[in-house]
């Protein structure tokens, strides 16, 4: 902190360092974090802090307004990412306690301050704090597991095989990743083996690193996976599956994208889009590639084929 630093933020910082917080998050946006989710403003002292629910970018606009530290637009990530995501961790903060099943991407998420977290920090600057530190930092390790359990409970199973599950985030693109293992896999894909799953979460959803490996294909970085790749032994076919509900089918720039990275695979590759439904499916019709398989959620048993002369012919 600098010189002239207002004392809600060095006891911030403090009371950081008590809890125990990793060094990169001692730090001001750190501290401007709690005192957001403390509503802390400068007139109140540490036994006034409240429990509001607030966003990301309000606490970026509490910081500017209350103390004078503004922040570029472009630093809402570092805010989630480097923040708020170990003071979840750290069992300090809840994340979406109105409606824990909210999609982990959605512009309504809030954060608020652990009940009990809430009831210590009240103390801070008295002589009770001591006593009362101790007192939680012995039981918050219980804190802690009891809130990870309840985050679990509340994503989304997806049978990927007979007798195995994973879990991913809620949310409307985890429901059509979903729809795609369980019903376009069982229906189009019989005995397929899933490779990757994508999450919208924190955490990847599932990826077996060194089946793709085995057929020819190492990716440095998730970030440019398919929402879900399966892989079909019966034809050695490698399935690129795009999971559409607001950004992203396989259109001319991502089917090159996927070619490069998939150049390498032994098995041959087939490009599929999946939508929810029908409409949705309108927004992109002129942008989806020739030569890709385009998969609907509400209408399951059919594909439609943009291959060209391939599949011309009676039924």
């Amino acid at each position: 902190m600098t010189e002239g630093t207002h004392p809600n933020l060095e006891g911030a910082l403090e009371i950081l360092k008590a809890l125990g917080l990793p060094r990169a998050q001692l730090n001001e946006r750190s501290a401007l974090c709690l005192l957001a989710i403390l509503n802390l403003t400068p007139d109140k002292s540490w036994p006034q802090s409240e429990n509001p629910l607030v966003g990301i970018t309000p606490m970026m606009e509490f910081s500017r307004i209350h103390y004078g530290k503004e922040y570029a637009p472009n630093t809402r990530e570092t805010f989630r990412r480097q923040t708020m995501h170990q003071f979840i961790d750290a069992g300090i903060s809840l994340y979406n306690p109105d409606k824990p099943t909210r999609p982990v991407n959605s512009p309504k998420a809030v954060y608020q301050i652990e009940p009990e977290a809430l009831k210590l920090i009240r103390k801070y600057g008295t002589d009770q704090w001591e006593p009362a530190l101790e007192a939680y930092l012995a039981t918050r390790q219980t804190l802690i597991e009891r809130y990870a359990r309840e985050r679990e409970q509340n994503r989304l199973p997806v049978q990927i095989a007979p007798g195995k599950q994973i879990h991913i985030s809620q949310g409307e693109h985890s429901e059509l990743i979903k729809a795609i293992i369980e019903d376009f896999a069982a229906r189009y894909v019989p005995g397929g083996i899933l490779i990757y799953a994508g999450d919208t979460g924190e955490k990847l959803g599932y990826f077996d690193e060194d089946l793709l490996s085995s057929l020819g294909v190492t990716v440095d970085s998730h970030g440019k996976m398919p929402d879900v790749v399966i892989y079909y032994p019966d034809k050695d076919w490698l399935l690129l599956i795009e999971s559409v509900t607001s950004h992203g089918p396989v259109d001319g720039k991502r089917h090159d994208e996927l070619a490069r990275l998939f150049k390498d695979s032994s098995a041959g590759i087939v490009y599929v889009t999946a939508f929810p439904n029908r409409a949705v499916m309108a927004r992109y019709l002129s942008v989806i590639a020739w030569e890709t398989e385009v998969w609907v959620a509400d209408a399951p048993s059919h594909l439609i084929h943009f291959n060209g002369v391939r599949f011309l012919g009676p039924y």
